[in-house]
């Protein structure tokens, strides 16, 4: 069941009320209730069910597998540094970070691994997403939601925010945040995959991304740090086609598609990795 720390900041996706643990799931007094998946994860998303799908369990069969041998691991410290330094000091607290777009919860757990005091949110709105995000941590509790609806979270309740190659409702950002709370984004930069861009006509960076964050950003959030990671792995065919079928490209190439290709290819293939790491604190309003 969902603990206590996770409990306080959920909301009813419908009414806005405050959740209580029942015998199947989670309830509000308004009588409305969201039932507890057998794999441990509940789903607070309001509207029609299944009107935005998220990734497939193919693509996190990739992406776990990917994140699983270390590749991204650069990535994942520099995210957990930024929010351990970012995190309001508050002895005896029990912050919550919530990661909106967790996937399988990766990067959510070396968080909470690295922050003993921390419960974790783990959302998204892909249904095999959660079922992996809900095994990710003992600390850690996956909810079904749309990022860009209104989040089923508490105003004012959420220590930190992670989003990693994630969609950023900024304003819902805002809302959920405590004062002194911090925001952590991972957005890739004009050189991250390149090679791969390049070989298989994958989606490419656009190279305003920065400049637009900067946009969305303006009058919401402050930058406080930013970090660029650059470094080269070297992937066997097997591991490229996880790279490759974890992202949006998967839905463009098929498995086999992208196998055939693969074969064409020399084996290690070296792929440049290029983010930015950016903490944000929210502007006043």
């Amino acid at each position: 069941m969902v603990a206590e720390p996770v409990l306080d900041i959920l909301t009813c996706p419908v009414c806005r009320s405050h959740l209580s643990p029942g015998n199947q799931g989670l309830h509000c007094l308004a009588g409305h209730s969201f039932d507890r998946a057998r794999q441990g994860y509940v789903n607070l998303r309001s509207g029609r069910r299944g009107a935005v799908a998220g990734d497939t369990a193919d693509m996190l069969a990739d992406r776990a597998g990917f994140l699983g041998a270390g590749y991204y691991a650069p990535i994942a410290d520099s995210v957990t540094a930024s929010v351990a330094a970012g995190l309001p000091a508050t002895p005896g607290e029990r912050p919550v970070v919530l990661d909106v777009g967790a996937g399988p919860g990766y990067y959510l757990a070396r968080v909470l691994d690295a922050v003993p005091s921390a419960w974790g949110v783990a959302m998204d709105v892909s249904t095999p997403a959660l079922r992996r995000a809900a095994r990710a941590h003992p600390r850690a509790a996956a909810i079904g939601a749309d990022a860009w609806s209104t989040l089923p979270i508490r105003d004012g309740s959420v220590a930190a925010v992670t989003d990693i190659f994630a969609p950023r409702n900024v304003t819902e950002f805002h809302r959920v945040l405590r004062p002194g709370g911090c925001l952590v984004v991972v957005t890739p930069a004009a050189e991250h995959l390149t090679e791969l861009v390049e070989t298989f006509g994958l989606i490419s960076v656009d190279e305003n991304k920065e400049r637009r964050l900067d946009e969305v950003m303006s009058g919401w959030f402050t930058a406080e740090r930013s970090d660029e990671l650059r470094y080269s792995i070297h992937l066997d065919r097997a591991a490229a086609e996880q790279l490759i079928g974890m992202g949006p490209s998967a839905f463009h190439l098929t498995a086999a598609e992208r196998a055939s290709r693969l074969l064409a290819v020399a084996s290690p293939l070296r792929v440049t990795i290029s983010v930015h790491v950016t903490r944000f604190r929210p502007a006043i309003r």
